[in-house]
């Protein structure tokens, strides 16, 4: 009777401890629970965003969405109802695995918004791609997130549309490929007795080049509010440069909110970030 060689033992061994730890690995990542994917969230924003009262798994839960200040401020304040998610990985052909992450917010949403996130063709590249999507939410949420917001604390629908987005991230670069626009409607301020002020758009722009640094836009629809600005990301950051002014016959209504939204100029109030 044929006897095994102690190398054929050990190898065989070897290959069971191999598949006994990846069938370990794999039914860890299975069962994660859903408050490690808010835990996750939270560390990533800074606290800033959080996902409370969280059930069911990383791959398939919800719970509720709330922005706050960050760590030690009292500012906080929760999305109606609850989101739900659902998560996924998967596979095309030798490419690294894409991880595609599906979001519902009934109170906001008509439609599921999905976020495809894998690594490009070169390590240390990422890239996401939003599929279009339509969505509004309630402005008064800034208010959560603390300063500034607090203190303006907006009113009106914020409603979002992207459209064919992809963006990479690398190290020093943000690439961004499609469109993101953002309206904000029918917006008022407690810093203003002028309800609505006006009606205001953010458009984010990219180009098919990774050579054209993403742009942005800020204009006026409609108001007595008038808002205007460009900006422009320089590596990972954005520079933006822009003004503020009100219509003759309500400058003493927007007087108050023109002082603290920038720096005064006259009339005017200059408006800078990065």
């Amino acid at each position: 009777m044929a006897s095994l060689r102690p190398s054929h033992i050990q190898s065989t061994w070897s290959w069971a401890l191999v598949g006994a730890v990846l069938g370990a690995v794999l039914a860890v990542l299975v069962h994660l629970p859903a408050q490690w994917l808010a835990k996750v969230v939270s560390q990533a924003t800074h606290q800033q965003v959080q996902i409370q009262e969280a059930q069911g798994s990383a791959w398939r839960g919800s719970g509720k969405l709330v922005l706050t200040g960050g760590q030690g401020s009292r500012d906080a304040l929760a999305l109606p109802g609850r989101i739900q998610w659902q998560t996924a990985l998967a596979f095309h052909g030798f490419e690294w695995p894409q991880f595609v992450f599906n979001l519902n917010a009934a109170c906001c949403m008509t439609q599921t918004v999905q976020l495809s996130l894998q690594v490009a063709e070169r390590l240390g590249i990422w890239q996401l791609q939003i599929n279009d999507h339509r969505s509004q939410w309630p402005a008064h949420l800034l208010s959560g997130l603390g300063a500034p917001w607090n203190t303006l604390q907006p009113e009106g629908n914020l409603i979002l549309e992207t459209k064919q987005l992809q963006v990479q991230f690398q190290t020093a670069t943000t690439w961004l490929q499609g469109g993101l626009t953002l309206t904000a409607e029918n917006m008022s301020s407690k810093l203003s007795t002028l309800q609505p002020m006006g009606t205001y758009r953010i458009q984010l722009g990219g180009s098919a080049s990774p050579n054209v640094m993403p742009s942005l836009t800020l204009s006026t629809q409609s108001g007595s509010l008038l808002l205007s600005g460009q900006g422009q990301w320089q590596g990972s950051r954005l520079q933006f440069r822009g003004e503020a002014s009100a219509v003759p016959e309500h400058a003493e209504a927007l007087s108050n909110l023109l002082n603290i939204i920038g720096r005064r100029q006259g009339a005017r109030s200059l408006l800078s970030l990065g």
